[in-house]
């Protein structure tokens, strides 16, 4: 029996070409579920790569530099697997199918900031990260310059949103050492809540955890993250913080194997178990299966090297073009050129020892 007939299929190229990129969909437009399954927003597919938050990539699309099918984009607009998208003149590729993202642990010490530029040119968290082809890495939670303890990146927006928005109100737990000691009372109002300067706040719980002499320690749990909202808590009763480190962060909790200034990546099956724990979509795509080494290597934990990190699409936006807005080098002191008798010095050393060899060679010729 001859098999039916079947009607190729079409291709991009037979598909009506697009008058303009949709326009943002109002609350009341009827149409706007079809067109949410037609494709997916671009500002939301941006921030998935890994180029920054969707504020950053509605900026982006809003300075004109991002084209759809050759024609500007409007912040709102859908696109879909068949839709070319360029930045400036390079093409590119979304990820329309959720991928895995990338977790890293860092376990800061004092005295580093937790940001990507500093104008007094000190250390940052960022300038030992790891290179990273897709995307950038993403800070989870700040911490303090005289803070210390557990930093999570990762270069999935979603997910790094899902840790620090408010509404979520994620557990951060910290180890702190105080000048002095609470009482039972004091402990029960920091629970309860005081009053900040920036609002009331208080700890979900405090316990003691030992001490010896001055100095006491205290396990900490909060659900917000203030600008060094727990150094206020306990200078409100006139109780300076000396030591503050944070040991959890959500469902991920510091590794006792993570050293001071050390670093470790997630296994991809952790990635997916706080894929789960954020309700996030897992990639349908099996897992990499890794060789016993491979494994081993990817999960080690390193000290990371500092290097120059590369520039977010924002920034470079606002890089000089030209050679000539480019600011000019400063001179070197004492610089000296190469003269044309240095070069002539050279060849007449390299001649003087070339000849030494070839004598040395006759001189030992014969000999056994």
């Amino acid at each position: 029996m001859a098999r039916p007939f079947k009607s190729p299929k079409a291709t991009s190229a037979a598909r009506p070409p697009k008058a303009q990129p949709a326009a943002p969909v109002e609350a009341g437009d009827a149409e706007a579920p079809a067109a949410s399954h037609s494709g997916q927003r671009l500002h939301k597919l941006l921030a998935l790569a890994g180029f920054g938050s969707r504020r950053d990539m509605e900026t982006l699309i809003e300075s004109g530099r991002i084209t759809i099918n050759g024609q500007v984009a409007q912040v709102g607009a859908v696109v879909d697997e068949h839709d070319i998208v360029r930045l400036d003149s390079r093409i590119l590729h979304l990820p329309f199918e959720a991928e895995l993202p990338q977790v890293l642990l860092y376990h800061k010490p004092e005295g580093e900031l937790v940001s990507q530029d500093d104008p007094e040119g000190r250390a940052t968290v960022f300038d030992k990260l790891p290179r990273i082809k897709q995307g950038k890495w993403i800070a989870i939670g700040r911490l303090d310059m005289n803070t210390s303890g557990l930093l999570i990146f990762t270069n999935s927006g979603e997910l790094a949103n899902r840790f620090m928005h408010p509404r979520y109100e994620v557990e951060r737990e910290y180890a702190v050492r105080i000048l002095g000691e609470l009482n039972p009372e004091q402990m029960s109002q920091l629970t309860q809540g005081i009053e900040l300067e920036d609002g009331p706040a208080n700890f979900e719980s405090i316990y003691a955890s030992g001490g010896e002499g001055a100095n006491k320690w205290y396990q900490v749990v909060i659900k917000e993250g203030r600008n060094r909202e727990v150094r206020r808590l306990f200078e409100a009763f006139h109780l300076p913080v000396s030591r503050l480190m944070r040991v959890r962060f959500g469902p991920v909790a510091l590794p006792p194997r993570l050293k001071r200034g050390t670093m470790l990546k997630l296994e991809q099956k952790q990635v997916v178990a706080l894929l789960e724990w954020a309700g996030l979509p897992v990639p349908r795509k099996p897992l990499k299966q890794l060789s016993p080494h491979e494994k081993d290597r990817a999960t080690r934990v390193f000290v990371p090297k500092v290097r120059k990190q590369r520039r977010s699409l924002l920034e470079s936006a606002n890089a000089p073009a030209t050679p000539e807005q480019r600011p000019a080098r400063a001179p070197t002191a004492n610089r000296r050129i190469r003269q044309d008798a240095d070069l002539k010095q050279a060849s007449m050393q390299n001649a003087r020892v070339n000849t030494g060899a070839k004598k040395r060679s006759d001189r030992n010729r014969g000999r056994g």
